[in-house]
């Protein structure tokens, strides 16, 4: 049985490499707290926002995150992919996400403001009508990723190869259209 916190506000909790499996939190805002190498398996986040927190390597198996807000987080390597696909619904702004993996998520309609997403495993996700608005995605692998009608138009150092990717009515930049060439080594002036 899942321990619930509804309403709750956590502040400068540090909890790093804990185990902190099997809870509920409902309508719930962590304010600059530590998860650094947390496990929070089996965890379910409905309405919660994270604020300055640091999540790097939190592990998510089985984790539910529904309508999760997180703000100004440093999120190095978080294995989003384990999480329960039912309802996931995750928006990004001022975070550092390099090296995580949202491989065969399903999540359309996600917002990625102002955040860094380098070397992030895209591969199989489903990002239709997705926003990377001034987001760095520097080595990060887009292969069989659904983009139909995202926006990249703000987003920068991508390489997204059209022939692998639904990138229908999909919105790039003049400037960054260069990403969508980088397979037939090409120079650009």
């Amino acid at each position: 049985m899942n321990i619930p916190h509804e309403d709750k506000t956590f502040e400068n909790v540090t909890y790093a490499d804990k185990s902190v499996k099997n809870r509920e939190f409902e309508n719930c805002t962590f304010n600059t707290c530590d998860f650094t190498n947390s496990d929070f398996s089996s965890t379910r986040f409905a309405d919660c926002y994270f604020i300055n927190c640091n999540l790097s390597m939190m592990k998510l198996n089985g984790a539910s995150l529904k309508n999760a807000d997180f703000k100004g987080c440093k999120m190095l390597g978080v294995d989003f992919s384990g999480c329960n696909d039912f309802l996931f619904s995750v928006r990004f702004e001022n975070c550092i996400l390099d090296y995580a993996s949202f491989a065969n998520k399903k999540m359309e309609k996600t917002v990625f403001l102002h955040t860094s997403l380098k070397e992030v495993d895209f591969t199989k996700a489903v990002l239709n009508k997705s926003t990377f608005d001034d987001t760095d995605l520097s080595g990060t692998i887009f292969f069989e990723t659904q983009l139909k009608e995202a926006d990249f138009l703000t987003a920068y150092h991508y390489s997204i190869d059209p022939e692998l990717n639904r990138i229908g009515k999909a919105k790039f930049s003049l400037t960054g259209c260069a990403g969508l060439l980088h397979k037939y080594n090409i120079i650009i002036m």
